[in-house]
């Protein structure tokens, strides 16, 4: 599987955050994904593994399309190299475990114990690196009672209290039209994984980030547990609104457009 010339990211003649930090890309869809594309967009050398045959699914995603093709796939994809290696295979994880071996960050969002399942646990891959990086992004996180469910963001959302909050207060709750979960764990992932960085700098070793999409969710609801924890307030849908805050909705203006938000001075 081939695709166009990744392209780097511009540095203006200077040396990008991540030059030199080579990273390997497995799972699909958007969280890890998003992971990647954030790491190289900041110049790490991302080499993404597809399955066979079809590879990621976001190569189909998108109602719009362009000369038959996904506008999903090149934004979530850029920068980065694919390599088509079947993992159910024996030969194949173990080719996988050969090039994961050279890198400094793995990425996987498979649902837990997928990675296990291929012969690729942390522990046997840190054994080949100790220095490797391991961004596990998944439901409901690698432990607890849920850790063997599959989870998607609207699941996460909703389980977070953000899709309780969203729409009008005489209606049924919504969603935002982008899946908020997914994105914010592929941010949170990333944000560990420069951290791991740092510490490898410190100690020489690797560490394994676990990212639980219901997590990264609920770490994105500002004071809506503290004050029903605090007071027993329970936040509700408020439609276009923001109450307690400066008015902000949407206001006819002059020109015929629109202003979401207006600051009182």
């Amino acid at each position: 599987m081939t695709d166009d010339p990744p392209h780097a990211p511009a540095t203006n003649g200077l040396s990008a955050p991540l030059d030199g930090i080579r990273i390997v890309e497995l799972g699909a869809f958007i969280a890890g994904p998003f992971c990647g594309q954030l790491l190289g967009d900041l110049g790490a050398d991302i080499l993404k593994i597809e399955a066979p045959g079809q590879g990621d699914p976001l190569r189909r995603w998108g109602v719009a399309r362009k000369d038959g093709k996904s506008l999903w796939w090149p934004v979530m994809a850029r920068n980065k190299r694919s390599l088509s290696i079947d993992l159910r295979q024996a030969d194949g994880a173990a080719l996988a475990r050969r090039v994961i071996a050279s890198a400094d960050v793995l990425i996987e969002n498979f649902k837990p114990g997928t990675l296990e399942g291929f012969g690729l646990a942390p522990e046997l891959l840190q054994a080949d690196n100790q220095r490797l990086i391991i961004a596990r992004v998944s439901g409901f996180g690698q432990t607890g009672p849920y850790a063997a469910r599959p989870g998607f963001a609207a699941v996460a959302e909703a389980m977070a209290g953000l899709r309780i909050i969203s729409g009008y207060p005489d209606r049924p709750p919504t969603r935002s039209g982008l899946s908020l979960a997914d994105s914010v764990a592929g941010l949170y992932a990333a944000l560990g994984v420069l951290a791991a960085l740092r510490v490898r700098d410190q100690t020489g070793r690797g560490q394994v980030i676990d990212v639980a999409l219901t997590e990264a969710a609920l770490g994105i609801s500002e004071g809506i547990i503290p004050e029903w924890s605090a007071t027993g307030k329970v936040r509700e849908r408020s439609g276009l609104a923001a109450p307690g805050f400066a008015p902000s909705n949407i206001y006819p203006c002059a020109d015929t457009k629109l202003a979401r938000h207006c600051r009182q001075f």
